[in-house]
């Protein structure tokens, strides 16, 4: 892949390192949203929609662009 402005700069092991942190970055971050959510929910009996809704959309997002890649590809 050659990318005309950064191309020198930039090849295509680092935008595959990218893509790779930035993936596990998600789903560690939808992790997060989840068990905390949990948490709140089981030990302090509250309904955080905050976090509910992140983590749903977090979800969503995914399941949405692994139907759409596996279409498309």
């Amino acid at each position: 892949m050659n990318i005309p402005i950064i191309g020198r700069f930039i090849d295509e092991r680092f935008l595959e390192h990218r893509r790779r942190s930035t993936s596990l970055a998600g789903i560690i971050g939808a992790f997060v949203a989840i068990g905390l959510w949990a948490y709140r929910y089981i030990v302090d009996h509250v309904w955080n929609w905050e976090l509910f809704a992140v983590a749903v959309t977090i979800a969503v997002v995914k399941v949405a662009l692994m139907i759409w890649y596996s279409t498309t590809d």
